[in-house]
């Protein structure tokens, strides 16, 4: 009998944990089963028969340029519009910026950081942040600060301390509109103040804002790269929230000399993003009002946000927090201390209902947690109304057994 091979993973990867939303995705043919655990768009918010018209047209008029390799930076047209689109929409820009288009907003993160970090440089992030930077961060040999993440965005405080004990801070991550998994958003005076410490400690500051387009409550609130005024920040969003997730169509946005390097990374790791998707997303922008679907998608996500925190203020007890957010896809529960929240994970898959344990969004792996995050784009309205019920079923029996 052979024996197997005894393989020495790297020193990057080899504490490298799989991602609990992905490994969740894995139980989700259940059937019957309800998921609040994924960052899926709904599937209502998909342009089906306009990207079918689109696709039919390019290949048959321009299969070529569709099947073929093509440029790192992204193809011409589409890296036209979504610059005018972050101009117009954002007032993000400036001169000495350059827009390329990378394979969904993870690349963009990933990238950036594979291109800034050496082994053991630190990026500062809220915590909890969204596990998919983390892991990229991590990948990378970066060192990660979590700062306390307050209801109007990171704490100054917390931000400032970190900054001073780090001195080899390489970048600030931040989702500063509608944060995963927290759901809140970084007030104006908060988002002016972490730039002006990003200045104070000449470090960088990633944007991250895939949720951006997708208020339904409340006010705008510029961005941070809006603010920008010596190439500091660098500026990730995407199109999988707002015209399909499985296209893995994002893009970058920062200072030139920088997305210069991050092209060169790019180059190495795949090459191009997909250029079929990239042009049918190109024709789409040129041929229908972007403006007026994404106004169809933000008043479902208006109705199922008001649903689940309708379901929740009636089903669960006061003693569990949750946010109430203004925009995007998630919210974020907190248990009461004294109450096991990964045993109310595995109850709640034990009767089918699939959430996230906060401990998957800690910058410490093995940091305690006593909150979870529920999507409310994907369940439908029913399993809405359902999967909330039993949630709050099994927190009272808890409650009751404490």
């Amino acid at each position: 009998m052979n024996h197997p091979m005894n393989y020495k993973i790297s020193d990057k990867f080899v504490g490298m944990k799989p991602s609990a939303i992905r490994e969740i995705f894995k139980s989700l043919g259940t059937p019957g089963a309800i998921s609040f655990s994924g960052g899926n768009p709904a599937p209502d918010s998909f342009p089906v028969k306009e990207f079918a018209a689109i696709s039919a047209e390019i290949l048959e008029k321009n299969p070529v340029a569709a099947l073929q390799y093509s440029v790192t930076e992204g193809y011409p047209k589409l890296r036209e519009l979504v610059a005018d689109r972050l101009k117009t929409h954002f007032n993000i820009g400036a001169a000495d910026d350059t827009t390329i288009i990378t394979t969904g907003g993870q690349q963009a993160i990933e990238l950036t950081c594979k291109v800034l970090c050496n082994e053991g440089d630190v990026v500062i992030a809220e915590n909890p942040s969204f596990i998919g930077a983390l892991n990229a961060f991590r990948s990378c040999g970066a060192k990660l600060v979590g700062v306390e993440l307050e209801d109007d965005g990171i704490s100054l405080e917390g931000l400032e301390a970190a900054l001073k004990a780090n001195p080899n801070t390489k970048m600030i991550y931040l989702i500063p509109t509608f944060q995963n998994p927290g759901g809140i958003t970084t007030s104006l005076e908060k988002r002016k103040a972490v730039y002006e410490l990003a200045r104070k400690y000449d470090t960088l500051i990633f944007e991250d804002n895939p949720y951006g387009e997708l208020r339904f409550a409340g006010e705008e609130v510029p961005t941070i790269k809006s603010m920008d005024t010596d190439g500091r920040v660098i500026y990730g969003g995407s199109f999988s929230k707002v015209l399909s997730a499985g296209m893995r169509i994002g893009f970058l946005c920062a200072n030139e000399a920088l997305v210069a390097k991050i092209v060169v990374a790019k180059q190495v790791e795949d090459v191009h993003t997909n250029i079929f998707f990239q042009m049918i997303c190109a024709e789409y922008l040129s041929r229908y009002d972007m403006d007026t679907h994404i106004e169809e998608i933000r008043a479902l996500y208006r109705h199922k946000a008001q649903l689940m925190l309708s379901c929740l203020e009636k089903e669960l007890p006061s003693c569990v927090k949750f946010t109430k957010p203004e925009g995007g896809i998630f919210l974020w529960c907190t248990l009461p201390d004294g109450l096991d929240m990964n045993a109310f994970v595995k109850a709640a898959v034990a009767e089918k209902v699939f959430v996230v344990p906060g401990t998957a969004f800690n910058c410490d792996q093995d940091a305690p947690s006593q909150s979870f995050r529920l999507n409310y784009s994907m369940p439908s309205d029913d399993d809405i109304v359902k999967g909330t019920a039993i949630l709050g079923r099994i927190i009272k029996d808890m409650l009751a057994k404490a």
